[in-house]
């Protein structure tokens, strides 16, 4: 009896024994697995937010962070602009997209229906648009038979039958000089019949599906023949040339990049900043599904990585990002210097609807008012402002280039994208225009119109559309962050 005793109490000892090891061991393993799992969601989390953890501090070249960009933009300047560019007067472009391509054969039309533009029709126009009255040397002041079956036609004969002879010969020195000018970009012929009306709410940029080949050779001409770069720096991570191993880190072409004089770096950075912009409008507005009869839009965050996530990019991305915010200065500082042009009394954006004419002025002027607020602006003394011989040739160098590149844009193969290609590239192209031009606005006429400078219609929309697409780039970046937090 007393052996069954202490032989079942050994049982007892040698189980419990074992149950404290099985259930040490139980714990061990559970306590394992949390941590991994705790572990692979903090890679995770950092995976998810990579795109991001570098962009922050002071861009180079100026004195801005990025951080007073995003409060400054997202806060007061996207709700403004999104509101401006909804107004008639900016909505409507007259762009032409059967221009040629001029530098090879235009075998890569686009035959996805996403690429296709629908043009506006001529009823849906506002008449002071069509009518030509919007433009400078307005030939309403002199000839009304163009628009003779428009109910306003006498209401606009009895406006510019007040104009001075004076002002009549300032509109047509300014004619002469304007034809003239250099441009900073090649300009559509508005006149011409294969120029047309597109109305841009209802043609937004957004992915359509063109890619491959025929839009690679439009970037690398742009890159490759026209950012002042040798054929003997490779440019990293460029689709049309095998990778070469060891040489491809970007490196090399970074430290040629830093060598350039500031202009040529800021030229390159404009560009790279562009691109960078339009890949968020379309990794922000991706086709996710393809239902019957509407189409679902909206953020594809796996796109947007594959763009700009340095992992992917081998650190690409970042810079890429700061671009963008390097070129949103150039714009901005832009216009806050074109706002004395639009204060002008006489200045009007014309569409023949005078209540939405006073109302799109007014948010206008406060749109200007926003960005002179702006303390951090770009100072653009700082370039062509060697040798005074030497800078007169490098700033023409640079406007020859950039026109350059506004002539491949009659080379995307897809509609839509040549349509916000054409319109964003002018846009810049206006920006520049402007930034070299400080003498002439600063001696603008009060009350009458300029020799000196001016600006078309054309101009006007693509400017601020331009910078409005630039606007609502940072705005995405804003909300890719928040969807990659809640994705981990």
């Amino acid at each position: 009896m007393i052996k069954l005793t202490v032989k079942s109490a050994g049982l007892l000892v040698v189980l419990w024994l074992l149950g404290d090891y099985v259930l040490g061991w139980f714990h061990k393993i559970v306590k394992t697995e949390t941590y991994n799992q705790y572990s692979s969601r903090e890679d995770a989390d950092s995976q998810d937010q990579s795109c991001f953890c570098h962009l922050t501090g002071v861009l180079d070249d100026c004195f801005c962070d990025i951080e007073s960009i995003d409060v400054f933009n997202n806060f007061k300047i996207y709700p403004r602009i999104q509101k401006l560019t909804e107004r008639d007067y900016f909505r409507y472009y007259r762009v032409n997209l059967n221009r040629p391509c001029p530098f090879w054969p235009d075998d890569s039309h686009c035959s996805i229906k996403d690429c296709q533009v629908e043009p506006c029709p001529e009823s849906k126009i506002p008449v002071g648009i069509k009518s030509g009255n919007y433009n400078k040397y307005s030939q309403v002041a002199n000839d009304i038979t163009d628009i003779a079956d428009c109910e306003q036609a006498q209401d606009l004969g009895a406006i510019n039958s007040t104009l001075s002879n004076y002002t009549k010969e300032a509109f047509e020195d300014w004619a002469r000089h304007d034809d003239a000018q250099d441009h900073f970009c090649e300009l559509d012929d508005e006149t011409s019949p294969d120029a047309n009306y597109v109305d841009l709410l209802l043609n937004p940029e957004r992915y359509t599906g063109y890619k491959g080949p025929s839009a690679w050779r439009v970037w690398n001409s742009i890159y490759e023949e026209n950012c002042f770069k040798p054929r003997s720096v490779y440019r990293p991570l460029n689709p049309m040339v095998p990778p070469r191993g060891g040489d491809d880190d970007g490196e090399g072409f970074y430290n040629w990049l830093e060598g350039l004089c500031l202009e040529k770096r800021v030229f390159y950075r404009l560009i790279s900043g562009l691109h960078s912009s339009i890949n968020i409008h379309l990794c922000a507005e991706y086709l996710l599904d393809e239902g019957w009869g509407k189409s679902l839009w909206g953020p594809n965050v796996q796109e947007f990585r594959q763009r700009f996530d340095p992992a992917e990019t081998k650190g690409e991305g970042t810079r890429r990002l700061k671009n963008l915010y390097f070129l949103y200065l150039i714009e901005l500082r832009a216009l806050s210097k074109v706002a004395p042009y639009f204060e002008r009394a006489f200045v009007n954006l014309y569409t023949g609807d005078h209540q939405e004419d006073r109302t799109t002025k007014e948010l206008l002027l406060q749109f200007f008012n926003d960005t002179k607020a702006f303390p951090m602006h770009f100072d653009e003394k700082s370039m062509f402002a060697g040798q005074k011989m030497e800078a007169k040739t490098l700033k023409e160098e640079f406007r020859l280039h950039f026109k350059n590149i506004s002539r491949i844009m009659d080379c995307v193969g897809c509609s839509k994208c040549r349509l916000w290609g054409k319109l964003q590239t002018q846009g810049l192209g206006t920006a520049l225009k402007i930034l070299f031009s400080e003498k002439e606005i600063k001696n603008l006429p009060e009350h009458s119109p300029s020799k000196g400078f001016q600006l078309t219609r054309q101009e006007i929309v693509a400017l601020l559309n331009g910078f409005g697409r630039l606007s609502t780039s940072i705005h995405q970046l804003h909300n890719f962050r928040a969807l990659l937090k809640e994705k981990r």
